[in-house]
Parts: C-alpha cells; structure tokens; sequence
C-alpha cells in the first residue's frame, strides 16, 4: 500500500499534513472526509532511504513480551472506558519496539478512519497472526473485547515462561557441549601432531589410537574448508527438505518418536493445543474455524494433520474425541478428558484443565530433561578426553620402557 503526502484543513479553517497509506488518492480523500477534514492536496510521498536500523526492525519479529505488553494495555485501557483511538495512540506514545511503534501508529490512522480493529491488525500478518485477528473479530461482535485481549495477554505469558524454560534446560548443556567439541579439536589437532613429531623422531612406532587421531587432525587442518563446505551444504539441503511440506511432515513425525525429546515435545504440543482451542473457544470463536487456527498454530505438522481430519469429521457430525482417539498421536488421558468435555457441554473448560494438567507436566519433564542430560554430557565429554589422553600416553610408557 503506498504512503501519500497530504495536505488538509479541519472544520475550523486549521491547517494540518501528514502521510498515509492508502490504496489510492481517492481511498486517501474518503478517509479524511471521515476523519472530519477537508483534502487540500494529496501527492504521492517520496520514498525514503531505509536505513541499517530500519532494515533491521523490518526482518526482527516482535518478541512475546511486546505484544503481551501491548494485548494488556489495550484491555486495561478499554476496560477503564476509553475508546479504541485514544488508547492506541497512547500505546502508541508508550512503545519502546519500534516495529511495534509503527505498527501501533498505522492501527491509530486505520481505526481513525473507520476501520474496525480486527481489520487493522489483519494489514500486519508478520505482527498479529490469524489467531489473534479471530479472537478480536468475536470479541467485537460479542462486545467482551477488553477481555479477550486479556486473555490473550496472559496466553502469551503462559506461551513466553515456557519458552524461557526450555531455553534455560538447554543453555547450559548447549554451551557445555560447544566447549567439549573445542577443546577436543584443539587437542587433536595441534596436541597430538606435536606428540607424534616427538614420537617419531625418537623413532618410538605410535599405537593405532594415536595414529587415528593424527590422521584425523592433519586431515582437519589441511582440508578444514572441505569439512566447513561439506557441514554447510548439508545443512543447506537438509533445511531446503525440511522447508518442504513433505520433509516437514517426515522431521516433525521423526521427533515426536525420539525416546525422551519426543515426550517432551509431545506434551508441549498438547498443551498448546488445548490453551488455543479453549481459547478460541471461550473467545466464540465457531469449532471449525478454531479448529483450522489451531492446526496452524501448533507447530508440528504431523498433529496438524490430524487436526485437520478431525476439522473434517466434526464438519460432517463427527467428535473431536473420536478422531483423536483414532490418530493414536494424542495420549488417552488428554482424549479422554476432551470425551468429557463435549459430553458435559463444557468443551473450553475442560481444555483449560487439560492445559494447566500438560503444562505442570511439560515443566516436570524439563526438569527431568536437565538432570538426565548433564550427566550424560559430563560422561561423553569425559570419555573423549580420556580417550585422547589415552592415546597421547600410550606412546609415553612405550618411551619410558625403551629409556629402562
């Protein structure tokens, strides 16, 4: 859409200019009609030079605790009785994200002339996404929108603490693996050939683990570019696959089968497959159009195909229950639980139990996840070591004996 240069007078005579985006100069004219002013010239604006930090803010995503911020304010604000304008342009005046600043600033001149605010936030998909533009469109029609967004506030804490959680399990084994895999290149690769130079000048035959190991570290120094070209060009094509919806579907039914991750993330994903559905759901939000936002939202398209199965069976008289049973991709408790809700009529309900259940039990699986994985790493790190050690110290005592 691009962006005018206007020039207007209000009802009492004032002047006054900005820019806009608009479809068109008419677009642009009938919006400040609305508006309660008067166009006096409208030219297309020059297009200004993006700079770094610009270009920056365009590609980074705002974070959770942004749009929580912003999803709060909103509701505290509509809550207080004040209209939807003042309110974003107070959000607005307040943001520190200037990707969300401006976005806040074109909801300000969207809503201002006429719009209504699920249709200003479906222009910025890369910011609000579909679940947040449904919920906001029932909340509208329903009259509960300062609710809503609370709601979706505290969605997105619940969302941003269990990211955090995951990211501090695997922090620490992350750097401690990245630490091992340096310190063993060094060594192999300008310990050991300083040894095995020593090694043969004393004209001392190196065993078959030092000369493995020197063979390998002479092999990653003179051909380092080949082994950095080769991992680079894997990862490129492994990522090109998985960008496919086939190597998509493949890696993510691959994960959900590893022995202690794929439990993991088995219960991360029905726990945020029952927060968005109950979500959606106590939102008004219709079953089948719930049923489509969660299938985009859950992240694995593995269980997004079988949401979308059971998109089908509800459409044509079927359960929810039922199809979830018949996937075997969710465990019976949770489908069990979701039989109950449909059966009671207090489907939204029960999913929040389900999800409060699923999130205490994704919590109590990170925790176990630490404590199995530093030991682990601990143990692999210490056996290469050793290993390496071995080989440098196995020609010392053959030395040793050849001096007695």
């Amino acid at each position: 859409m691009p962006d005018y240069f206007y020039k207007a007078r209000d009802d009492a005579g004032r002047a006054v200019s900005g820019t806009m985006g608009a479809a068109s100069t008419d677009e642009l004219t009938l919006r400040l009609r609305k508006m309660g002013y008067m166009a006096v010239s409208v030219t297309a604006a020059a297009p200004k030079a993006n700079s770094l930090r610009d270009i920056s803010d365009s590609i980074m995503p705002v974070r959770l605790k942004d749009l929580a911020a912003f999803s709060f304010k909103l509701s505290n604000m509509l809550d207080a009785g004040i209209s939807i304008l003042t309110s974003l342009r107070s959000i607005e005046s307040q943001t520190a994200n200037r990707k969300l600043k401006a976005v806040a600033g074109d909801l300000c001149r969207q809503v201002e002339a006429g719009a209504l605010l699920s249709e200003a936030l479906s222009k910025h998909p890369r910011v609000f996404d579909r679940f947040l533009v449904n919920m906001i469109k029932a909340g509208e029609e329903s009259g509960k929108l300062n609710e809503i967004l609370r709601r979706y506030s505290l969605f997105l804490d619940e969302k941003q603490d269990l990211q955090e959680k995951i990211t501090g399990a695997l922090f620490y084994p992350a750097l401690l693996f990245a630490s091992a895999i340096i310190v063993i290149l060094f060594m192999v690769t300008f310990i050991i050939p300083q040894f095995a130079d020593l090694f043969a000048r004393s004209k001392i035959p190196l065993p078959a683990i030092t000369k493995a190991l020197f063979v390998l570290g002479m092999g990653l120094k003179k051909y380092a570019y080949l082994f950095i070209l080769g991992a680079a060009a894997a990862v490129f094509f492994l990522a090109k696959y998985i960008a496919t919806k086939r190597g998509r579907y493949r890696m993510d039914a691959f994960l959900l089968k590893l022995p202690v991750i794929g439990l993991l993330l088995r219960k991360i994903y029905i726990c945020r497959f029952a927060q968005t559905l109950a979500l959606l759901l106590s939102s008004g939000v219709a079953v089948l159009q719930s049923l489509d936002i969660v299938k985009e939202v859950i992240g694995n398209e593995a269980l997004a195909g079988v949401i979308a199965k059971t998109r089908e069976s509800t459409e044509g008289g079927g359960k929810i229950s039922e199809c979830l049973r018949v996937s075997g991709e969710f465990p019976l408790d949770a489908v069990d639980m979701v039989a109950v809700g449909e059966e009671s009529g207090d489907l939204d309900g029960v999913l929040n139990k389900l999800a409060d259940f699923y999130n205490k039990e994704t919590s109590y699986a990170i925790k176990r996840l630490t404590v199995l994985i530093e030991p682990l790493f601990l143990a692999f790190i210490g056996g290469m070591v050793g290993f390496i050690m071995l080989a440098v110290l196995m020609p010392i005592f053959d030395m040793v004996k050849m001096l007695r």
